[in-house]
């Protein structure tokens, strides 16, 4: 039955969870051989007990959550090093000992808790209950964490609602209202009239198509799933091809200078990506200040380049906008998910993304003040034909 196993589990965890009498000596084996290595590799703090309940080992994740050194905190017994409490002030150990409240104790351990030490901090603790042939607890592991990454994920999840509401309400309120108009009077408007409004839709059905683009490549970023099938490009040509858009679009040719060195070297890259890149450069440049947006396209030697593998040299693109800028203070976040920059606009993915698909091509991309004041952002590929796959 379901009751007489937690009771078994309860009781089985008070046996390592006793405090040993006091003064009683307590031999800490040592190590094994390449733990150390592994342990101290793990972002989550990490704490090996032993069937008494004192400490036989703990990485230095562990050590900077719990504020103590590892040399200090060895062999002491576990309810001591950690005086825990859950949140309704009930210490841990009473919860385990006595079966009492919602412990989720099971014959192989508990998931993960939310726990308090002394002053308040917070940690999350997962218990691991490792058995021998018997059935008799032979240690017991401990991992421990933060709730700030939990945190940070519940932020970008309610950051990202919030946003994708925000950017679908405006072109599906349009669409709505223009197909809902013409399907009820196509006979009154004209044809001029009618392409208009389904130039419109058209508009803003592409509007959301990138808007499910980008959230795409966010998630495959954040997995780190992000490929690209690289070939021969000429970015100069695409850069053309992407301003030309723009100027039959409706913007002045003025509005654009194109700087393009001569004997650009060989590109290797994915031209869709790369098309991904400069869309969101230049757009983004179009949209912050109503003056000139330079590009240009140029070479580093392979001394000045340090991109990639740091042997050959690289292509380089370069977005300037006549805005406000960026203040210094704020550059750091440019390219972090959900980033703004106050009055600026959109979704805060689009450079997110710019910079997980640069990175993809071993490339870097920063940002800097433009001579004229604005925002200048560099992309610094590497050119050549790539050496791995």
């Amino acid at each position: 039955m379901p009751e007489a196993r937690g009771s078994a589990a309860a009781a089985s965890a008070a046996g390592w969870l006793t405090l040993p009498a006091e003064g009683a000596q307590q031999e800490v084996p040592a190590r094994v051989p390449g733990a150390p290595l592994v342990l101290d590799d793990l972002p989550d703090g990490v704490v090996v007990i032993r069937s008494d309940g004192s400490i036989t080992d703990l990485n230095v994740a562990a050590e900077r959550l719990l504020g103590r050194p590892r040399a200090e905190l060895l062999g002491t017994p576990l309810r001591r090093a950690m005086p825990l409490q859950d949140t309704s002030g009930r210490r841990w150990w009473d919860v385990l000992r006595d079966g009492d409240g919602p412990s989720g104790v099971t014959d192989s351990g508990h998931g993960e808790r939310l726990l308090l030490l002394p002053g308040g901090t917070e940690l999350l603790v997962t218990a691991r209950f490792h058995r021998a042939a018997d059935g008799s607890l032979d240690r017991a592991v401990l991992a421990l964490r933060t709730p700030d990454e939990r945190r940070r994920a519940e932020t970008d999840t309610t950051s990202l609602i919030a946003t994708v509401a925000h950017e679908l309400r405006s072109p599906l309120t349009s669409v709505k209202q223009f197909t809902a108009s013409l399907l009820r009077r196509w006979d009154r408007f004209s044809d001029e009239q009618k392409r208009l409004m389904l130039s419109t839709v058209q508009a803003d059905a592409e509007r959301v198509s990138r808007l499910v683009g980008d959230l795409l490549d966010v998630a495959r970023v954040d997995a780190g799933r992000l490929t690209v099938h690289r070939r021969p490009m000429d970015l100069a040509t695409l850069v053309r091809e992407h301003v030309d858009r723009l100027r039959m679009a409706g913007y002045d040719d003025e509005r654009f200078v194109l700087t393009v060195a001569a004997d650009l070297p060989e590109l290797w890259a994915d031209p869709d990506r790369m098309a991904q890149v400069v869309t969101n450069l230049v757009d983004n440049a179009v949209r912050h200040g109503a003056g000139t947006v330079a590009v240009e396209v140029s070479v580093l030697s392979a001394a000045e380049a340090a991109v990639g593998d740091g042997a050959g040299e690289a292509i380089v693109l370069t977005v300037d906008d006549a805005g406000e800028g960026i203040p210094a203070e704020n550059r750091p976040y440019v390219f972090s998910k959900f980033w703004h920059g106050g009055a600026r606009s959109g979704t805060g993915l689009g450079l997110y993304v710019t910079r997980g698909l640069v990175e993809a091509h071993g490339g870097d991309i920063d940002v800097s003040s433009a001579p004229g004041g604005g925002a200048r952002f560099t992309v610094r590929l590497p050119a050549g034909e790539p050496a791995g796959p």
